[in-house]
């Protein structure tokens, strides 16, 4: 059994640890194996199971577009939101919650297609770019722009809201795993599914993009079409993460990094199930923390303290 091997089995080992760790944690203990109140069953399977699935999903996806980010712009700090997708989403959530005279009364399920909308809305102008510029960095800077006009837009509506409707946007922004339920998942999977298709379609690319585009081009490497299939996947795994979820910090542009740390390797075949299983693990760990207060934090508060130190030593490192 090779070292690589054995680290996978160690970290599927503690995906499930922590999975069972996490449906167990809250303001009430459940212990799953025994007996179970109504109440308690229903919590169970209610709140807390789809709670932990929906930890493993959103912290996978994110950390997968986040390394394919990295890889597309050869910059180790882009992440899942570089090209404006959570910006975009922000803002569809923004103007249904401020523009709505009766936001209060919105169904449960209108805030995540509200966001869908949003994120698809920049995530088609950035598809539509990424056909006419050639230059990766022009990509990046264009991206970057439309979620600034996004985020102006969202801004512009905060002043004029009323405070309802801007607490609603706010507690949205915050992030929070246990907004997911059983019929979001029916949404939320299949966008997840299809988004890893792509990157799974870009798998032989993404090893040839590291050396850079000309290089990729004298293997053969559609680059155009490769960077479609990234910019695609990226908009899937971050813009359905978001809409259900809400923006979640620092965990995809800080998890690739610790998984090429942890394998040693920078083999997309390794890194992306390596990044998947850190970012599941790592999200885990941040509900499980959050669910230890009386009040729970947001779980981008928590995942940003994981994050924002590894953006530190990355940018340290590399003076």
């Amino acid at each position: 059994m090779t070292r690589k091997t054995s680290i996978f089995i160690l970290l599927s080992a503690l995906l499930v640890l922590l999975f069972c760790l996490d449906i167990c944690s809250g303001s009430i203990w459940l212990w799953p194996w025994g007996e179970l109140s109504p109440m308690e069953g229903n919590i169970l399977h209610a709140i807390r199971i789809p709670k932990a699935i929906t930890a493993i999903l959103a912290g996978a996806s994110l950390s997968v577009a986040g390394l394919i980010m990295q890889t597309l712009f050869r910059n180790p700090l882009a992440g899942p939101y570089t090209l404006g997708v959570s910006s975009g989403a922000s803002l569809g959530v923004a103007v249904l919650t401020m523009l709505s005279a009766v936001s209060f009364q919105l169904s449960a399920v209108s805030i995540p297609i509200a966001a869908c909308i949003g994120a698809t809305g920049v995530l088609l102008l950035v598809l539509g770019v990424s056909k006419k510029v050639t230059n990766n960095v022009s990509l990046l800077i264009i991206g970057m722009m439309f979620g600034s006009i996004a985020g102006a837009l969202v801004s512009l509506l905060q002043n004029f809201a009323n405070p309802d409707a801007l607490k609603l946007f706010i507690v949205w922004t915050l992030g929070s795993l246990s907004s997911v339920g059983w019929s979001d998942m029916q949404l939320m999977v299949p966008l997840l599914v299809l988004g890893s298709v792509f990157v799974v379609l870009s798998l032989k690319p993404l090893n040839g993009l590291m050396l850079g585009e000309d290089y990729a081009r004298g293997l053969g490497i559609n680059v155009g079409l490769t960077r479609f299939f990234i910019v695609l996947a990226t908009g899937l795994l971050a813009g359905g993460v978001t809409a259900f979820c809400g923006p979640i910090a620092f965990i995809g542009v800080a998890v690739p990094h610790i998984a090429r740390g942890i394998f040693g390797t920078s083999n997309h075949r390794i890194t992306i199930p390596a990044s998947a299983l850190t970012g599941a693990c790592l999200l885990l760990v941040c509900d499980v923390l959050c669910s230890l207060f009386t009040y729970p934090l947001p779980i981008s508060t928590v995942s940003a303290l994981f994050g924002a130190p590894v953006i530190i030593w990355i940018i340290l490192k590399n003076k």
